[in-house]
């Protein structure tokens, strides 16, 4: 830094001001300095202002299973708005989303001193850990992480995937199918859960039969599967599935059996991955914004890290139905 000072010549505190974004230096004297920096390839010494400032300017990102298409654009939106906001991004992945897991992830973020941390919580075993680890720093938990009826201790951010199941269940009655089949996700995601119940609630409010919902694990090989099965019963018209992977599989497995879709079967997704508009048929599935889910949990997080006040409450982003090709009515049924 005294090099960088001498070469732009100005004071050792000056360039610890732009270092840090100062807003009290003149803009001359910032180019000056910028370009010693880069003259000299000046990089600041991270572990050394986080001794002298005692911030590291870092948050935590907890993931879990990042080949799904949510999380893992999830991590990318936090990753961009965290940028934007002047912080790093430490990455702590869990093999598995159980309670030990969990909690080493959160605390080998706390050994690296990051000031806040975002949890993507995609089952009710994340959220048992954080309640376990003591709440000295700003979390937010990004998706479903309490029980119904729980109230969140800590600021919550997802989409309304009651609602989304909802829609996408009403969408195929207007059409005149008569009910609903469903693909559910599994059944430790409360997700999974939530779309499960919505889909149920749009059913009863019709008045029609809930038919048994084939369990499913997120992949397009379970929806497949799930496809295979109810391709073999002619009364099924009209299918739902949790997300679109599964909705992927079970047009393959529709279209094998010589199930027309949507002539013959009508299916509905859940997500809008960006394949989903180049499905044969495109796909009419329910969107959920990852990328504002991520940025509204970082923002959370930097207010709380910005004010030190704490925050609490469920944050729910409104899902919209995209109508595609693969949904039409059927009345002949």
């Amino acid at each position: 830094m005294r090099d960088v000072a001498h070469l732009a010549g100005v004071s050792h505190q000056t360039v610890s001001r732009v270092v840090n974004d100062h807003p009290n230096v003149r803009s001359e004297t910032r180019a000056r300095v910028l370009a010693a920096m880069r003259a000299l390839d000046y990089q600041p010494n991270v572990a050394a202002r986080t001794l002298a400032t005692n911030r590291s300017q870092t948050v935590g990102l907890v993931t879990f299973d990042t080949t799904l298409f949510g999380p893992s654009f999830m991590v990318h939106a936090i990753e961009r708005a965290a940028r934007e906001a002047g912080y790093f991004v430490s990455i702590a992945s869990a093999r598995e989303p159980d309670v030990p897991q969990v909690r080493d992830a959160v605390r080998r973020l706390r050994e690296q001193a990051v000031e806040g941390i975002v949890t993507l919580a995609p089952v009710a075993a994340a959220w048992t850990a954080l309640r376990q680890e003591p709440l000295d720093i700003p979390i937010v938990v990004l998706g479903i992480g309490a029980g119904a009826g729980e109230e969140a201790e800590v600021p919550m951010v997802s989409v309304d995937n009651y609602a989304g199941a909802a829609l996408a269940t009403r969408h195929l009655l207007e059409l005149g199918h008569r009910t609903v089949h469903h693909v559910a996700g599994p059944v430790n995601w409360p997700e999974a859960r939530e779309r499960l119940a919505g889909w149920r609630a749009a059913l009863e409010e019709a008045g029609a039969v809930a038919p048994a919902p084939l369990p499913g694990d997120w992949s397009a090989a379970a929806g497949y599967d799930a496809g295979r099965d109810l391709a073999g019963r002619a009364e099924v018209t009209a299918v739902f599935c949790a997300n679109d992977q599964m909705a992927m599989g079970a047009l393959r497995a529709l279209h094998e059996a010589g199930r027309r879709v949507p002539r013959d079967v009508s299916v509905v997704g859940f997500d809008d991955v960006p394949e989903a508009p180049y499905l044969l048929p495109p796909l009419t599935t329910v969107r959920q914004d990852f990328a504002e889910l991520g940025r509204h949990s970082l923002d959370l997080l930097v207010d709380q890290i910005s004010t030190g006040a704490r925050r609490s409450g469920h944050f729910r982003t409104e899902p919209r139905l995209i109508v595609r090709n693969s949904t039409s009515g059927h009345f002949s049924k």
